[in-house]
């Protein structure tokens, strides 16, 4: 691949998240935690909406989406990450470059995946009586196509402008990942056509994202603050805090890392920020949507039961 594009870089060097080397090891283990929870609690998720047939509505189907996009997210990421802690982490281009349409696509998809739930939830709220007829099978399946869809789009769209650049001497890329910011900082051509290409896909995901979130989120607010029954207003409040919570640590940092220009100190403050949509988001997923969801409580109790009588 190498070859194609006439770069004289076969591999990249990761320079990792920090340079300290007295911190290396605690921080290896502190990712390697949050990597085993954000596999475990993901696949654990996963497995309690498929063994459940309580779990078999719209809203666990998205949320079995998102598990599954964080749980391979995680895999795409931290791996590598970890590597960079304890010796020198040697990237193959063709590996870089397969590491960037992944992240691409996953980042992609889970905010499209957190877009759709927002919209569920507007339904549920909303509009409970057609909720059923709204959120049809075929109409979950028509969204979810539609979020790989857009994951794959922007991928390709990223990765293919990628391959097309030249890196001539420069390798090591001043990030625990290969995202675009570091990489175009090492090109020696025009990254004239990659700044576009990113600079429309944001305008176009951030604006179908934060319109239709906007949109939700006023309407779902304007019809709690209607229901008399202060009961039945906290319920409808629990049911959307933990999306919100979500919303606002997946959006909020990866806003604080991208809409910054690419030059400068804003690469390793854009490392900092990026933790947290990559790394943080993955694992508290899982807890957020599992800790005060009394369905997955009795999913859980269901299904350790069911493994106790098994033994």
């Amino acid at each position: 691949m190498a070859s194609e594009n006439d770069s004289s870089v076969t591999e990249f060097i990761l320079q990792g998240l920090i340079q300290q080397p007295e911190l290396q090891l605690p921080l290896f283990f502190l990712f390697l935690g949050i990597y085993v929870v954000a596999v475990v609690g993901n696949l654990g998720l996963i497995i309690l909406i498929v063994l459940n047939s309580h779990l078999h509505t719209p809203m666990y189907y998205f949320l079995f989406n998102l598990s599954f996009v964080d749980l391979c997210y995680s895999c795409v990421i931290i791996p590598r990450m970890l590597i960079s802690f304890v010796k020198e982490n040697v990237i193959p281009y063709a590996e870089c470059m397969t590491q960037l349409f992944f992240f691409c696509f996953f980042v992609i998809d889970e905010s499209y995946i957190l877009t759709v739930m927002a919209y569920d939830r507007y339904v549920a709220i909303c509009k409970p009586l057609l909720y059923k007829v709204i959120m049809s099978p075929q109409i979950c399946l028509v969204l979810t196509v539609w979020v790989y869809a857009m994951g794959f789009v922007n991928a390709v769209a990223h990765t293919g402008s990628m391959v097309k650049l030249t890196f001539c001497d420069d390798n090591i890329v001043s990030h625990y990942m290969c995202d675009i910011p570091p990489l175009l900082q090492l090109s020696c051509t025009s990254t004239y056509i990659n700044e576009l290409v990113v600079f429309v896909g944001l305008g176009i995901n951030t604006a179908v994202a934060n319109v239709t979130l906007f949109v939700s989120y006023s309407r779902i607010l304007c019809s709690i603050l209607h229901i008399r029954s202060s009961n039945a207003r906290s319920k409808a409040f629990s049911t959307c805090s933990s999306h919100i919570i979500t919303v606002c640590l997946f959006f909020g940092s990866a806003a604080l890392t991208y809409f910054k220009p690419f030059p400068g100190d804003s690469l390793a403050q854009g490392k900092v920020f990026s933790i947290f949509y990559t790394i943080v988001c993955p694992m508290m997923n899982p807890v957020i949507y599992s800790l005060r969801n009394k369905d997955v409580h009795v999913a859980l109790n269901k299904t350790l039961k069911k493994k106790m009588v098994f033994f």
